[in-house]
């Protein structure tokens, strides 16, 4: 397929199906984002945007982070007496599915969400659709990100003997998770974009200037290395060396709303939702709550022009002074008599 038309150029979907791989029609399925038969409402920036129910996304996470739980803990009740409590590699790959069943399941949900209220800056351009040349990128970089997590949570935190229960401690850990976590990642974001040097490594992620979900992680691979194992691991053991026990569980519901937050995030949504999380309701009262906007305008800006360089939060833009201003997504401007809600699938 030609890319003569620049590297995030779309036709892949204008060519007979029969010659597709299976990696088209994976993404297929998936992606639903293009506006082909303007299927989206548009909305001019004036019009006040929809306020998007946090009780129905904390809902959804934590039911969708439930059922491998339950799986597991089936396995422990009917088979632990005769084949032994669940052993590390079915966990590894009991969790890594449960990623990759669950990011499905949000892209999915969001594009319905999506066909209600219409995306940012939609008076203008629609969402960058997979390119041609990037169908397998896009393919091995959610399958890597969610298994090489869940790799790196096994070998690390699980212990097939330890009960399965969260600590009482968790309430802090999923407070301070994305806090210590987006410390690391700005401080690797805004050096990419700072840094001579470093662009080279983090410009392949800014050749979408209105992503979707699924090119959340279309990235080069010393991007991916970084942000699929170096970020979360230095989280782990930062939040270990202050006394906090961060056992598996603890670790695979913080993650689940971290994983949410970086679809929804590159989602465009024309929304107004925080990022999920017991630190959003803090974060709002100081100021720094990362909206869906933040991170579309950082797209939207080019190598050493950009901000909001966070990516849950806007704890440390603030603190930086990298914020940008929003359009669109004000607090004066919000619907709040006209809710969005996440479906259950």
């Amino acid at each position: 397929m030609s890319n003569i038309k620049g590297p995030m150029y779309s036709s892949w979907r204008e060519t007979d199906p029969k010659t597709w791989k299976w990696q088209h029609r994976a993404l297929d399925k998936l992606d639903n984002w293009h506006n082909d038969n303007n299927e989206f409402p548009v909305h001019p920036k004036t019009d006040k945007i929809r306020w998007f129910s946090q009780l129905s996304v904390n809902r959804w996470i934590l039911t969708h982070a439930a059922w491998p739980v339950a799986l597991h803990a089936g396995w422990n009740i009917l088979f632990a007496p005769y084949l032994g409590r669940f052993p590390h590699i079915l966990v590894f790959l009991l969790y890594g599915f449960a990623n990759l069943i669950n990011l499905e399941l949000e892209v999915k949900c969001l594009n319905k969400v999506a066909r209600e209220c219409g995306f940012l800056d939609g008076d203008k351009h629609s969402r960058d659709k997979v390119p041609d040349v990037g169908i397998f990128k896009v393919i091995s970089s959610i399958v890597s990100i969610v298994f090489v997590r869940s790799a790196l949570a096994v070998s690390l935190i699980y212990k097939k003997d330890a009960p399965m229960a969260l600590s009482w401690w968790f309430p802090a850990e999923l407070f301070l998770y994305p806090l210590v976590l987006d410390f690391f990642f700005y401080v690797y974001h805004r050096g990419t974009h700072e840094v001579d040097g470093l662009w080279k490594y983090h410009r392949t992620h800014h050749l979408t200037k209105h992503p979707n979900p699924l090119l959340s992680s279309y990235a080069d691979a010393e991007q991916e290395v970084i942000e699929m194992a170096i970020v979360p691991f230095l989280t782990f053991v930062t939040l270990k060396a202050f006394g906090f026990p961060m056992g598996f569980y603890d670790w695979w519901l913080c993650h689940s709303y971290q994983l949410f937050a970086e679809a929804f995030g590159h989602s465009g949504i024309r929304a107004m939702m925080t990022a999920p999380g017991l630190a959003g309701y803090f974060l709002k009262a100081i100021g720094c709550e990362l909206v869906l906007e933040d991170h579309d305008l950082h797209h939207r800006q080019g190598y050493r022009t950009s901000g909001n360089y966070g990516k849950a939060t806007r704890f440390w833009d603030k603190i930086f002074g990298t914020c940008l201003g929003r359009i669109e997504a004000k607090w004066d401007n919000v619907d709040y008599d006209n809710k969005l809600k996440m479906t259950w699938l």
